[in-house]
């Protein structure tokens, strides 16, 4: 038998031994769930295996208009674009020389929203209408969009349109799946994120004749974006304003 202190100073070891248990497991699952694999999109454009491809390619943004019901409208001023092409004078004016030149002379690269790890974009926005996710993906939501054209004033790359005209009637083939948009809102690519959200890749990497766009998770070693940077040389638009893209370019 065992007196009421040596009971309680037992008892209070125990209660001691419990919880520090508790606080271990709490740690470690806290630690497990820090160290699981993140997730950072980013794509790598192939210019060269671009210029293969049948002259006046433009399959993949074809698909990618398909897919978010980008209207197509004649009148240039009013024009709506997610991916399209540019000259590389224009694309990379920091990279122009001579020789870069002749050798994309009449062979105009692809361009998007390059989804920026520091978007100026964003910071702009008084309704946060755009916002960048964890993953990388820099956001539009139409709905908190109130047409100031903030973002569009601060994107260096040209990468967001406004609707200037309700886009609704231009709309060739409508795509059901995915949400129209109205008239004073602006609108951007997404990197297909209700795709990525499924599992598939972007429309346009899907489409592309000569897999000239290569997109994955950057954060993952063993992924082909990661391996093409390891192994390739390659720019990215415009570097000297520190927007820091997570489009990359094979040079």
């Amino acid at each position: 038998m065992i007196g009421r202190k040596t009971f309680l100073r037992l008892s209070g070891v125990s209660l001691l031994a419990v919880a520090g248990r508790k606080v271990i497991a709490a740690l470690t699952a806290g630690g497990s769930a820090a160290a699981a694999p993140v997730t950072r999109w980013a794509m790598v454009v192939d210019p060269g295996k671009c210029s293969k491809a049948a002259e006046g390619c433009t399959k993949c943004i074809s698909a990618c208009h398909a897919a978010h019901n980008v209207p197509a409208l004649s009148e240039r001023r009013h024009e709506v674009k997610w991916i399209w092409k540019e000259p590389f004078d224009r694309a990379f004016p920091s990279q122009q020389t001579s020789y870069t030149e002749a050798v994309f002379h009449g062979k105009p690269l692809m361009v998007l929203c390059n989804h920026c790890n520091n978007p100026p974009c964003v910071r702009v926005c008084p309704t946060q209408a755009t916002w960048r996710r964890a993953d990388g993906l820099v956001m539009m939501d139409s709905h908190r969009c109130i047409g100031c054209r903030y973002c569009v004033a601060a994107c260096p790359y040209g990468s967001r349109s406004f609707n200037w005209v309700d886009p609704r009637p231009s709309i060739r083939n409508l795509n059901a799946d995915f949400p129209t948009r109205t008239k004073g809102v602006v609108e951007k690519c997404t990197f297909c994120e209700e795709r990525l959200a499924k599992g598939r890749p972007p429309a346009c990497v899907e489409a592309c004749p000569e897999k000239a766009l290569i997109f994955g998770n950057l954060e993952d070693p063993q992924s082909e974006v990661r391996g093409l940077l390891r192994s390739r040389y390659t720019i990215r638009r415009k570097p000297e304003l520190g927007t820091q893209p997570e489009v990359f370019y094979i040079i």
